[in-house]
């Protein structure tokens, strides 16, 4: 956390920002002003390390440690659009990781349950959430041998995203979504996933809509990959 104060001196990173909401999110077709206004206010430079922090606003994933990485600012921002949050929701996130993602989410809903395995990216994530006080969310790290995905005595959630690939939809997730609510997740057998929007009807039927290609690490877990 010391590079928050230490890289500010030599850039500007509130100029910056700015610039990659405009060039890498705007000019690409994200128009929800909410997710716009959140990805202009949450410092992304405090959620990668040191060494990465003057890269932070480059258009393109950043490892965090821990074989994960931060997602690129464009597929947050997507991401987070295909979940359409009007601020009262409760939302479920698999894959806290950096605690970026989880940010965002916290700045436009009622309520974040975010669940992470490895726990020193649960801890750091808890960390940067805590400077920003946000704390409308509530941390869990599953780091147990085969854990569940999900968070079922916190369900129904009217959200739910997935910073992981998994092989498929998992069926626990979709069982833990709210009637009228959306689950966004990237969804492939292969080193590419393509970003799956879930969209369950009030009877609970579940409508499937395909958007862009991406690369994720893999969700690891039941209904995931193996570890």
């Amino acid at each position: 956390m010391d590079h928050m104060a230490n890289v500010g001196f030599s850039l500007n990173f509130e100029i910056i920002r700015k610039k990659m909401v405009h060039e890498q999110i705007i000019s690409r077709g994200i128009s929800d002003r909410r997710v716009i206004d959140a990805m202009l206010k949450i410092p992304r430079h405090i959620f990668v390390q040191e060494a990465f922090a003057a890269q932070a606003y480059n258009d393109k994933a950043l490892p965090i440690g821990e074989k994960q990485t931060i997602s690129q600012p464009y597929i947050v921002a997507l991401m987070t659009e295909k979940l359409a949050l009007t601020g009262t929701e409760r939302v479920l996130e698999i894959g806290t990781g950096s605690g970026y993602q989880t940010a965002i989410l916290a700045t436009l809903a009622d309520r974040v349950y975010s669940a992470e395995r490895i726990r020193p990216l649960a801890l750091n994530a808890r960390k940067c959430l805590d400077y920003l006080k946000l704390f409308n969310v509530q941390l869990r790290i599953n780091d147990g041998e085969g854990s569940m995905i999900g968070w079922e005595e916190e369900a129904p959630f009217d959200a739910i995203i997935v910073t992981a690939g998994a092989p498929e939809v998992p069926e626990i997730l979709t069982d833990q979504l709210a009637p009228g609510g959306r689950l966004v997740i990237p969804v492939g057998a292969g080193p590419d996933q393509q970003l799956i929007t879930i969209i369950k009807s009030q009877d609970g039927e579940l409508h499937r809509e395909s958007s862009v290609t991406c690369r994720f690490v893999p969700l690891i877990g039941k209904q995931g990959w193996q570890a």
